[in-house]
Order: structure tokens, then C-alpha cells, then sequence
């Protein structure tokens, strides 16, 4: 089993007692992902070299007695969509294959600063678009506990190198459901923070008012680590939410008794697969077993979420990659004129999924539909808001599945996008209400992980996270995964 399984606070007491050096754990990742990233082809590109100096110099500073942060020489995952100075962010996409950010993005200055060590960037589909990673502009990345199913997406990339313990933990980007998705098919925790918790400088946009920026970790307590790490304030981020940041390590007590909790039955009604809902039954009983009070309650308008959603997102990024024409960033295919240029340069930089997108948002905006179409679903993302707060004034917290199937097969949905959409259907109303959320583990169907999910109203990550630490302690556990033999 990798070092890199083990907890974070563990890894750190070894660093401390010098039974490890940054060197060791630098090693560790780069031996790893020499040898399982073959099958999982979770990176897109890994820097060996960079890793190895910055190591080194960590490795000084342990010997010149200098007190490191907890995340201290952790090998780190991050999303392909994220600007890293002076290596590629190309976004899982051939347009921007030649791209180098020439600045950090905030998450990953933050990151620099708690002397953790970028080990590469992370596979995704193209421009954070599609649920399965098989969207990706170089190569699929496939699912650690089946090789021939799907990791989720579009963060498949980072859950995946998580679960196959080729880094102590990732970063991911989730838009509609894109950090909790694959958490949940990979057998992981993912966080996807209040909207404006989390700095989104440096985050290459798809949907401007959906994306957030959120760890993926082995289990609950580290995602409070790295979370504190990557929280607050931004001032070259306007959406950035300037508000108190609680410690969220100290809050997992795991005390929750009389917390309320509300179980939509929307979300455990028709197209969940029985023996998901079997697994999220057994999660609320052990809940109930720690004190908690679940009732069902409703989320009337989830039903238009997805409906909702898939107007808002093209919408939104088809004018945020109107930018990539061949100009300013990435591949240029020459034209006849300015026109051609830009319409070669988009029809062979974007692929199918991507170029969808753009075409159904800009017929959302285009004149005579607008009011029809976007400004209806404006609307509507209003009331599913308004459902969410309803359910607060008396709830702490709501729970249900994170996706309605465990991991489905590669190339099972692939020529359908409408069902590929509704795989999203538990995670998306969350974005549009802006609110934070959280996958994590609660057991398996025919072998394959299922995730829990827990909702909580805007800047309540604290609580959100010691009510999964609590169902972590006692609920079902995933055994280890080891890629050469299966489980371990």
C-alpha cells in the first residue's frame, strides 16, 4: 500500500520525527504514478524535475529546524483547469495544449505557501465538461476500483490519483457536481465549498456564477486541513466572500447529537438504483444511532435542475471561451482571413462536447430567445434557492445520494448526452443555490464505491464537516485499494 494512503496528520508526525523526508514522499508519488498511472492515466503531465528541487529545498529547511505547516511536503494533484506558473494549464483541451500560465492561481499560491509540492496536473474532461472524463482532448482516465468503468468527471483526474494513492491529496473544480461526482465513483472525500469561500483567480472559467474550487482527500479530516489551507478572502476575485474563517479541524468532534437532518424524497425517488438507496438508508440509521434527527422533507423545483442548468452553464461558457480564437491563447490554425482563422482555429481546438455547449448557450442568448430561455431559468434557479432555504429555517443539514448509480462502464453514455446529463442530477441544484456540499464514502454495490451526500446552508463547511466526520467514524468504511491485486 502507498504512503500516500495514510492520513495526513500521520504522514506529518513521520516528517516531524525525521522518520520521512519530503525527498521520501516526492519519491513515493513519482514511483506510484510510474506504476499504476499507466492503467488509471490520471495526469496529464507530471513534473518530476520541479518536484524533486522543491523537495530538496523543503528538505533543507526541516534540517535548519524551520516548524513547517501540517500539508508540509504533501505531493499534490492539481486540476488541469488551475494556471501553475511555468507549467501547462491546457484544460484538457488540444486548443490550449501549448499554454503556460505565467501566474498562480490563489489556490495554488496558497498551497506554495503551506510547503506542499505540486506533483503535476490532473486529467480532466475538456474545459470541466462531461461526468465521465471520457471528454477529455488527450486520453480517458479510468476508474481505480474498475479499470473499465468510468472515474466521474470532470475532476476524474484528481479523485482518481487520490484513490490510487499516487498523491496525499487533489485539487477539483465542481460546476455542476464535478468534484463530488467522481469523489463519490472513486471512493473519496470531495468538498465543493460555499460559492465565494474559495478564491476562483487563476481558475480557467467555464460557468463564472457555478464554479468553486475544492479539495479531494482519502478522508474527512484531511479535507478540513486542506480546506483551512485554501479558504478566505481574495481581492483579485470580485465574487470572493469576505467572511471569517472558522478551524475547521477543531470542529470535528463528532458530537451531533440533536442535529436536524432533512432527506429530500426527491432525491430517494424514481432513477436512484435500489441498492444506492439501500446504502444512504443505512448511512441515516447510523446517523440516527449518533443522536440526529432525520426527517423527509422536499425540494419542490429540483425537478427543473438539470433542465435549469443546462441552460445557465452553455450559457455562460459560451461567452467565457468566445476569448480562445486563435489570437491571444493556445492553438491557432491559420485562415484565409480573420473569420477563417477563427472559425478553423475553434472547429479543430474544441471538441464535440465543448462545441455543444457553445452552441446551445449562445442560442439560449440569442434574440427573441432569451426571455424564453435564459432569463426563465434565472428564474427558476431563484426557487430551487428559495426550496434550500426554506428547508434551513428548520434543518442543519440535508443528505442523500451523490449520484442516483455507482460508476457506469466507459462508453456506456457516451453517444447519449441527455442521459449523461442526468447523472447529475443529485449534485446540480446545489450549484445553483451556491451552497456547500460534500461527498463521502458509505459502502459499496457489487464492489464499486457509492457516495453519501451531505448539503448545508452558505458557510456552514465547519458543520458540514463534522457531521461526515461523525458518519465516518462509525458508518461503513471502503477497504484499501490496491491496483495490483485488487483490494489490500
Amino acid at each position: 500500500m502507498s504512503l500516500l494512503h495514510e492520513p495526513i496528520s500521520d504522514i506529518h508526525k513521520r516528517l516531524v520525527a525525521k522518520e520521512i523526508t519530503p525527498t521520501d514522499l516526492v519519491e513515493e508519488s513519482l514511483t506510484r504514478i510510474k506504476k499504476v498511472d499507466g492503467k488509471v492515466q490520471a495526469f496529464l503531465m507530471v513534473d518530476e524535475e520541479g518536484a524533486r528541487a522543491r523537495a530538496f529545498e523543503l528538505g533543507e529547511r526541516v534540517k535548519s529546524g524551520e516548524t513547517l505547516s501540517t500539508l508540509s511536503a504533501l505531493p499534490v494533484g492539481i486540476k488541469d483547469n488551475m494556471a501553475t506558473k511555468g507549467l501547462p494549464t491546457t484544460c484538457g483541451s488540444k486548443l490550449l495544449q501549448n499554454y503556460e500560465a505565467i501566474y498562480d492561481a490563489t489556490v495554488v499560491q496558497k498551497l506554495n505557501a503551506a510547503h506542499t509540492i505540486t506533483i503535476g496536473k490532473t486529467n480532466m474532461d475538456e474545459f470541466a465538461m462531461g461526468s465521465s472524463n471520457e471528454n477529455s482532448g488527450y486520453y480517458p482516465v479510468h476508474n481505480p476500483w474498475d479499470l473499465k468503468r468510468v472515474p466521474g468527471g470532470s475532476s476524474g483526474g484528481s479523485a482518481a490519483a487520490v484513490a490510487a494513492g499516487e498523491v496525499a491529496f487533489a485539487l477539483g473544480s465542481d460546476t455542476g457536481g464535478s468534484i463530488r461526482q467522481p469523489a463519490a465513483f472513486c471512493g473519496v472525500v470531495g468538498l465543493k465549498p460555499t460559492y465565494g469561500l474559495v478564491s476562483r483567480y487563476g481558475l480557467v472559467a467555464f460557468a463564472s456564477s457555478l464554479d468553486q474550487i475544492g479539495p479531494l482527500t482519502k478522508d474527512v479530516r484531511d479535507s478540513a486541513y486542506v480546506l483551512q489551507a485554501i479558504a478566505g478572502h481574495d481581492a483579485y476575485d470580485s465574487t470572493s466572500a469576505n467572511v471569517e474563517i472558522p478551524d475547521y479541524v477543531s470542529a470535528l468532534t463528532g458530537e451531533i447529537k440533536g442535529l436536524k437532518i432533512g432527506v429530500p424524497k426527491e432525491m430517494m425517488g424514481a432513477g436512484i438504483d435500489p441498492g444506492v438507496k439501500e446504502k444512504i438508508e443505512a448511512a441515516i440509521r447510523v446517523l440516527e444511532g449518533l443522536g440526529a434527527v432525520v426527517e423527509e422533507v422536499s425540494l419542490p423545483h429540483s425537478d427543473y435542475a438539470v433542465a435549469t442548468y443546462y441552460l445557465l452553464a452553455p450559457a455562460e461558457a459560451s461567452s467565457n471561451l468566445a476569448r480562445y480564437d486563435g489570437v491571444r491563447y493556445g492553438q491557432r490554425i491559420e485562415g484565409e482571413n480573420l473569420l477563417d482563422l477563427y472559425h478553423r482555429t475553434r472547429s479543430e481546438g474544441f471538441g464535440a462536447e465543448v462545441k455543444r455547449r457553445i452552441m446551445l448557450g449562445t442560442y439560449t442568448l440569442s434574440s427573441g430567445y432569451y426571455d424564453a430561455y435564459y432569463l426563465k431559468a434565472q428564474k427558476v434557479r431563484t426557487l430551487i434557492r428559495q426550496d434550500f432555504e426554506s428547508i434551513f429555517q428548520d434543518y442543519d443539514v440535508i443528505l442523500g445520494p451523490t449520484t442516483p448509480t455507482p460508476a457506469f462502464m466507459a462508453g456506456e453514455k457516451v453517444d447519449d448526452p441527455l442521459t449523461m446529463y442526468l447523472n447529475d442530477i443529485c449534485t446540480v441544484p446545489v450549484n445553483l443555490a451556491g451552497l456547500p456540499a460534500m461527498s463521502l464514502p458509505c459502502g459499496r454495490v457489487d464492489g464499486l464505491p457509492i457516495g453519501l451526500q451531505l448539503i448545508g446552508p452558505a458557510f456552514s463547511e465547519a458543520n458540514l464537516l463534522n457531521t461526515a466526520y461523525a458518519y465516518e467514524q462509525h458508518g461503513e468504511r471502503l477497504p484499501k485499494l490496491d491496483l495490483e491485486g485488487g483490494e489490500a
